[in-house]
């Protein structure tokens, strides 16, 4: 049996894994790796890339930035989630505001460490994203429209940082990157139709709570009818492997959710059409092995 201070040490524990959330980070790093194999790096063997510190170090710098991210987000919108997620919100205030705060800059602080070991370039940018994430957490989140496009850039920036790295600038690369940052914009506007009380009440000038319900969906909808351009591309065009079989399903997944989003009213409804998405993203990142299932075997050796 664990003593109740062991018990308040692993709750604390599971709080601040919560507020970091550490699944998507995993997530991330993976995605990151799988891309470079895949599709940044498909030149060269499998045991390069993976034993390649730098590129180690460019993926673990994004990780904590990340979860550095996260917590100062948490650390802004500690009050607004208290209405929109109060269970969460209960587990994340077990972590102190100052603990929160503490941890924000040591991460930060060895995210940079890490990017010098790459170039200064590195440097430069992993300062320019933890200032940007910073930016947005404190003001840009608040605004309609730019709060959005900002979230869905900062969200795709740990890729920007690996695609420089390996300095890959083909065409199809434009295009897979075009279809994410659509579906990230698109679940970062669900996400504000799902927070609507919150952000109300904390005044937010979301799209939603300025403009209304109705023309949120509107814009949702434009977005995810431009989201089936980038996935046709990659099913007719472009030569990805098995993961065109992807991409059609993808397809059928947004316009379900779009007959689904002119339905949906309630708060639960919103959370349905987010993990939509959130899946579309999620299973993309495993789908980047059908580009070619062999590839791993036959470039270990």
């Amino acid at each position: 049996m664990l003593s109740r201070k062991n018990k308040l040490l692993l709750l604390k524990a599971l709080s601040l894994f919560s507020i970091v959330r550490g699944y998507n980070i995993l997530i991330i790093a993976l995605a990151q790796y799988l891309a470079s194999i895949y599709i940044l790096a498909h030149n060269l063997p499998v045991k390069r890339v993976i034993l390649d510190g730098q590129l180690f170090a460019l993926v673990a710098a994004s990780a904590l930035v990340i979860a550095a991210g996260y917590i100062i987000n948490s650390f802004y919108d500690s009050e607004k989630d208290l209405i929109n997620k109060p269970r969460k919100s209960m587990l994340d205030r077990l972590v102190a505001q100052r603990t929160k705060l503490s941890a924000y800059f040591v991460l930060n602080f060895m995210s940079v460490f890490l990017a010098s070991y790459v170039s200064f370039r590195a440097v430069v940018f992993f300062s320019a994203y933890i200032f940007g994430i910073w930016l947005y957490s404190h003001k840009l989140k608040r605004l309609p429209f730019v709060g959005n496009f900002i979230s869905a850039t900062l969200a795709i920036a740990p890729f920007f940082a690996v695609f420089v790295y390996y300095k890959n600038f083909d065409t199809v690369i434009f295009v897979h990157a075009l279809f994410l940052f659509l579906l990230i914009l698109a679940r970062e506007m669900i996400k504000d139709l799902e927070n609507i009380t919150g952000d109300m009440a904390q005044n937010y000038r979301t799209v939603p709570v300025i403009y209304g319900t109705r023309f949120s969906k509107i814009c949702i909808s434009i977005l995810v009818l431009i989201t089936l351009l980038p996935a046709l591309l990659l099913i007719v065009r472009f030569e990805v492997g098995y993961m065109y079989l992807y991409f059609i399903a993808s397809v059928v997944f947004l316009v379900i959710f779009l007959v689904l989003l002119w339905k949906s009213v309630t708060k639960k409804h919103f959370i349905y059409l987010h993990n939509i998405l959130k899946f579309i993203i999620v299973l993309g990142v495993f789908s980047i092995l059908l580009i070619d299932v062999d590839l791993v075997l036959s470039r270990f050796f």
